[in-house]
């Protein structure tokens, strides 16, 4: 169910129902998209991108 997020697909991206509360969580989860959406992240490059959604995932 992992599925490719890029800054351009952030704003529209569907979210899971329920957080699965892993140590790595996945990136549909609520949790990781809030965080995202949170600091801008629809405006950053690829790198930062990838930087940030990497920073996201590791709660």
């Amino acid at each position: 169910m992992s599925k490719k997020i890029t800054p351009t697909t952030l704003h529209t991206a569907k979210s899971k129902k329920k957080c699965c509360r892993k140590s790595i969580r996945c990136t549909s989860c609520p949790v990781v998209l809030h965080r995202l959406r949170k600091i801008d992240a629809d405006e950053f490059t690829n790198k930062q991108f990838s930087k940030a959604l990497k920073k996201a995932r590791a709660a």
